[in-house]
């Protein structure tokens, strides 16, 4: 089999580390050979096989980060477009949204639609922090293979998707209602939760997403 690319993407958005290390147990662990590496370069990610684009802090600094890096942005859309697997954690998945109102208004990448917008969750304390339940809207999805319904993610965040299309979210979380804590269209998905810290649950994720194909029925 051959040995996967899988670049982690650096745009000073935090937590590479965790989410490059998490990545390589769930390979072993699935025994798929995989290559992980940190970058931001061009070349990197037109040479990928997957792309996972972590994220922590505020989603304007994030999407900045984006901007301030020369032709990432434009070739992230253009190998993402072209069938390259991508998921995006926390703020990383956010960024996949129409907008986000954390700091002001900021323009997201726009792959699915919808707004982040701050939380309002009756009689529950922000941030959300912590281990949630999560409930499968789209169980079939390549992403959930073998996991059950009421698996926990763990979450950190006080900004969440909203004004979204059902057809867009893959699983929930109950938080003072029902918040997307998974999100895909296409190739391209997205969680709210840290796989990275989310231990069985989220290794299981990675390595399904590290066998995910474009191809695969949803």
């Amino acid at each position: 089999m051959k040995s996967l690319s899988v670049v982690v993407i650096d745009y000073n958005g935090g937590n590479l580390a965790s989410a490059a290390q998490a990545l390589e147990h769930a390979a072993q662990l699935s025994h798929i050979p995989a290559r992980v590496e940190i970058s931001n370069t061009v070349e990197a990610l037109k040479q990928a096989d997957r792309i996972v684009l972590p994220g922590q802090g505020a989603f304007r600094d994030c999407a900045q980060g984006l901007q301030n890096i020369p032709h990432l942005l434009e070739t992230l859309n253009e190998v993402t477009k072209t069938g390259t697997p991508f998921l995006g954690i926390c703020v990383g998945m956010q960024l996949m949204a129409e907008e986000g109102f954390e700091n002001d208004r900021t323009p997201g990448l726009g792959w699915i639609k919808g707004k982040i917008t701050k939380m309002s969750p009756p009689g529950q304390r922000l941030p959300q922090m912590g281990w949630n339940e999560l409930t499968f809207s789209t169980p079939s999805h390549p992403l959930l293979q073998g996991l059950h319904q009421g698996v926990h993610g763990y979450f950190v965040h006080s900004y969440a998707l909203s004004d979204y299309a059902s057809e867009d979210i893959v699983a929930t979380t109950d938080y003072g209602g029902a918040l997307p804590a998974i999100v895909a269209k296409g190739n391209r998905a997205g969680t709210q939760f840290h796989v990275e810290k989310s231990q069985k649950t989220g290794l299981h994720i990675l390595g399904n997403f590290l066998r995910w194909s474009s191809s695969d029925p949803v």
